[in-house]
């Protein structure tokens, strides 16, 4: 079966121009397949400078990979017909971090949309736009009474981020991508808004693709995750399983920095893990990205990039410490 969105091992690399000599390799040679029959939450987690912005875009159609394709229904971006990229901006929409920058300040929210219901069609009067605009509202939570006709100053960070919401389901479409929806919202909103979109996959079947560099958020939210790292898969699996139990040293080390009331308390300890020191190690250009920072390192990460290895069901990790060179 087609997957409905593929990346085909692609790699993005910015810089390298008469001004910009300098390159920053942002996604190296990865590949992903998205599904929609089976409507999932897959969480991207990773710090900043990992790639997870990078790939959003690209799975948008706003950047062009350096190599490798995107793949829209089978078909290369670069490829698809006027009505294939119509089709394409319906069923794909995107929930993006600053909700405000969004916004054009001198209309009412009321813009944000009807100018989607207009561009593709949605309603044939008034009457039946009204209707599809309370709905999406009422889908997330928001009464049409308190929010339409009203400037963007006038609605809170949450309120704003929630419309934004709203409007990518007006489309109906079979994907959201959500970067960072609840960075620049107050924590009390993080999890209204989290709920919108978890409602979003529950009650209308749309596959969600949260973005975040909060594993707190990706653990409530997801079902499955993919962390990254300098533009790479460290590890991937069930959520409660790359969570709890995390394989990877890179993603050990981001599920202990979760702070706890309990000082005391982390989600994984490293204490029992071997190689608990850090080894000086010549690392090559071609050996795990991770190897400079990891607190496993060996002679082998210096030398090669490791491949995904199964840890368990439902669960990969890129590191030695799982292949013939860890056991």
């Amino acid at each position: 079966m087609t997957p409905f969105l593929e990346l085909r091992n692609v790699s993005k690399v910015f810089g390298g121009g008469l001004f910009h000599k300098k390159q920053t390799v942002a996604l190296d040679n990865f590949s992903m397949t998205i599904e929609t029959d089976k409507p999932t939450v897959r969480a991207i987690a990773g710090e900043s400078g990992s790639g997870k912005s990078t790939l959003a875009m690209m799975l948008l159609g706003f950047l062009a990979p350096t190599s490798g394709e995107v793949c829209y229904q089978g078909k290369p971006m670069q490829t698809l017909s006027r009505a294939e990229q119509m089709q394409f901006r319906r069923e794909v929409q995107a929930v993006f971090q600053d909700p405000f920058a969004v916004y054009n300040p001198f209309y009412p929210i009321d813009h944000v949309l009807t100018v989607p219901i207009a561009k593709f069609k949605l309603a044939k009067s008034k009457q039946a736009t009204r209707d599809l605009i309370e709905e999406a509202l009422a889908g997330v939570g928001l009464r049409s009474e308190e929010t339409l006709g009203r400037f963007p100053h006038q609605l809170s960070g949450g309120q704003r981020q929630r419309i934004m919401v709203a409007r990518a389901l007006l489309t109906k479409p079979r994907l959201i991508i959500a970067d960072e929806p609840v960075s620049m919202v107050d924590a009390s909103l993080r999890a209204t808004i989290l709920e919108s979109l978890r409602r979003l996959n529950r009650n209308f079947g749309i596959t969600i693709l949260y973005i975040t560099h909060d594993l707190t958020t990706a653990y409530h939210i997801s079902n499955d995750i993919m962390v990254l790292y300098k533009g790479s898969v460290a590890e991937r699996g069930s959520v409660d399983h790359v969570i709890k139990e995390p394989k990877h040293p890179y993603t050990q080390l981001l599920v202990n920095s979760i702070p706890w009331p309990d000082l005391d308390r982390q989600w994984h300890d490293l204490s029992h893990k071997p190689n608990g020191q850090h080894k000086a190690i010549a690392v090559s250009a071609t050996g795990c990205k991770f190897a400079d920072r990891c607190p496993q390192v060996m002679q082998v990460c210096g030398t090669q990039p490791p491949p995904l290895y199964s840890v368990q069901e439902e669960q990969e990790a890129a590191c030695f410490l799982y292949g013939e060179n860890g056991n």
